[in-house]
């Protein structure tokens, strides 16, 4: 079994960090292990470096819309504190009562409200990284207009702890809505869904969030989150309902939200797609036969749970040409198996940026001291 170690604070991560360096052990990295399962096993385990007790809020500067977290304060606690004073951290992610600032960030995990936010990535404004020699290397500040350092902020972003364990972050804020409203738009078919979302992109609606739900053997529906004043939101109201004439529109649940989080409820190999946001009717009518569902952004990045096989195929149709893309042929998506791979590696096809982050990994830890093996292209 590997050790299990606990830091009190950054300067002691880093200090456990660079032992195991010395020492030639690897390390992991772990948050609220809701997504320890994503990317490929590692290749080797030594050590688990655990951000529990890296838990605090350290500062909330409300007047200047920002906050300085550590990595292992829950998604739903941080939200608890700065709604104090009607703020919030504008992502909606999976499992936010056990997912961790940190592990939100290694694993990039922003939901729909990406579409009128941004992603994580848009989101945070700087953060302390303990580096695999025991360095703290800090990249931003605490202001929301910052050009200070190198943007090391963005490149742990998604890199699932491969490059360096993040201890702290800083984030731009957004303030709670007055109001919030969920509509939902039946659609006949992937097409009629795919027509809804394109005109509700192309308007001049205000929205924060937009999905489509699809299953097999049932029709789509398209969700729509309005959020404002009561009045503001009652006047895109009934714009919604005249780009919709040909289909009905009910008041929708908040639940649908969470509708990604529920893929996970089931048993069944789950995958994470993004496609051009046109061609989300292609996409999934390409899943084929079989027990499914999926749920799609309008931003075209969509979380699918299927029951059995059909990946491989699905994979190749999404990517483009069998996974193989070149400067002729049109632009292809990507497909990552997050749970059930099976014999599939978890991440297909590299691409030619491979090279570049085996540069990265090599300046950042030459000697595959974190995570080695769980990142694309078995980095």
């Amino acid at each position: 079994m590997p050790d299990v170690l606990e830091p009190h604070d950054e300067r002691e991560a880093a200090a456990i960090l660079c032992d195991a360096n010395q020492a030639g052990r690897v390390v992991t990295p772990r948050g609220g292990g809701t997504k320890i399962g994503w990317g490929n096993p590692p290749s080797e385990t030594g050590v688990i470096l655990s951000t529990t007790r890296l838990n605090q809020v350290i500062e909330h500067a409300w007047g200047d819309l920002t906050v300085t977290v550590e990595a292992g304060c829950t998604v739903a606690e941080l939200q608890r504190t700065l709604a104090l004073h009607g703020q919030r951290l504008a992502v909606d992610v999976l499992w936010p009562e056990r997912a961790t600032v940190g592990g939100i960030l290694s694993t990039n995990d922003s939901g729909a409200l990406r579409l009128r936010y941004g992603g994580l990535r848009d989101l945070i404004i700087g953060c302390t990284l303990a580096l695999a020699d025991g360095t703290l290397a800090k990249s931003g500040g605490k202001v929301v207009k910052n050009v200070a350092g190198y943007d090391l902020s963005k490149l742990a972003t998604g890199a699932l702890g491969t490059l360096g364990v993040i201890t702290r972050a800083v984030f731009r804020l957004h303030p709670l809505p007055q109001n919030a409203r969920t509509l939902t738009i039946l659609a006949r078919d992937a097409g009629g869904a795919q027509k809804t979302i394109d005109a509700i992109q192309n308007s001049q609606l205000a929205h924060a969030a937009l999905q489509v739900r699809v299953e097999s053997k049932a029709a789509p529906q398209v969700d729509i989150l309005l959020e404002g004043t009561e009045a503001g939101i009652a006047a895109q109201e009934l714009q919604i309902r005249k780009l919709a004439a040909a289909a009905a529109v009910v008041e929708g649940s908040p639940g649908v939200w969470s509708a990604r989080e529920q893929l996970w409820e089931q048993p069944g190999t789950i995958a994470k797609f993004s496609v051009l946001p046109a061609d989300i009717a292609k996409t999934v009518a390409s899943i084929g036969s079989g027990s499914w569902s999926a749920v799609v952004q309008a931003t075209g990045i969509g979380w699918l749970r299927r029951a059995a096989g059909g990946m491989k195929a699905l994979r190749a149709t999404i990517e483009g040409n069998g996974g193989k893309r070149s400067g002729g042929e049109r632009s292809g998506g990507s497909l990552v198996i997050l749970r059930d791979a099976g014999e599939l590696d978890a991440w297909g096809t590299a691409g030619d940026t491979l090279p570049l982050m085996r540069a990265l990994k090599q300046q950042f830890d030459p000697r595959g001291t974190l995570n080695p093996g769980r990142f694309l292209g078995g980095i």
